[in-house]
């Protein structure tokens, strides 16, 4: 007799996959990553190389050009030590001393007009150059060659320093009281103590000049060198200490 084969054991039987509990109340549900789907065709590839940057371009430095009166004297350097006039003293620097009367209509508009460029039209106003202002122009220009020759200093700042000394402080007005005029001394405003002093220097200069071989220009040189010096030889500072004396009387 053949001997009996062994039954075949008996399968476990399959449980039912068992689903996960639900969170409690109030707890959010954790989400899972999601991979970012491939780019087709990028699979194996190497990452594309960075391209070189450009080295910024090199630019060249401007040579910087210092705005110099005449193309010669540097006004940042000028100092006005009177206080009062120095708010009517434009030093700003500039060239060419011509602005082509931008200021001439406007309110104060003298006082942003360039120093040198005043003491300019102040010649004009003489008999001799009204109206010609290319010549107070080369006038001035060569005046202060003179002046730069004898002192060996700034001409701009030696005018500076003549308007401060031939600026009057006091003159006179005339007052009436009763059908009778009567002189009072006043202050000088600071801007009519600066067009005083301009003005006094080119009169005197050009007076100068009346039976006189000297140049005009000599003659402007002179006075503006006279004057910084407080010499009484100067026509500004003689008309300054007349006028002083006069209302020194009339108080």
């Amino acid at each position: 007799m053949e001997p009996e084969s062994p039954p075949p054991p008996e399968e476990a039987p399959e449980t039912p996959p068992t689903e996960p509990a639900p969170p409690p109340a109030g707890v959010p549900l954790a989400e899972s990553p999601v991979e970012a789907p491939a780019e087709p065709g990028t699979e194996g590839e190497a990452p594309p190389a960075e391209k070189p940057r450009k080295e910024p371009k090199k630019t060249k430095k401007r040579p910087s050009y210092e705005m110099k009166l005449f193309g010669k004297y540097d006004m940042t350097d000028v100092a006005v030590r009177d206080a009062g006039l120095a708010k009517y003293m434009n030093l700003s620097p500039i060239v060419i001393p011509h602005t082509g009367g931008r200021w001439a209509n406007k309110p104060f508009g003298k006082a942003k007009a360039n120093l040198v460029e005043r003491l300019i039209n102040n010649m004009m106003r003489t008999e001799n150059y009204t109206g010609k202002k290319s010549k107070a122009y080369r006038v001035v220009r060569t005046a202060f060659e003179i002046i730069e020759k004898r002192t060996q200093k700034n001409p701009v700042q030696i005018l500076v320093d003549a308007l401060e000394k031939a600026a009057p402080r006091e003159e006179i007005t005339r007052l009436r009281f009763g059908g009778i005029s009567v002189p009072r001394a006043v202050d000088v405003a600071p801007s009519r103590r600066l067009d005083l002093a301009l003005r006094n220097i080119c009169v005197g200069a050009v007076t100068a000049t009346f039976k006189n071989r000297k140049p005009v220009e000599e003659c402007l040189a002179d006075e503006i060198l006279t004057a910084a010096k407080g010499d009484m030889q100067s026509s500004a500072i003689a008309k300054k200490e007349e006028l002083e004396r006069i209302a020194a009387s009339a108080r």
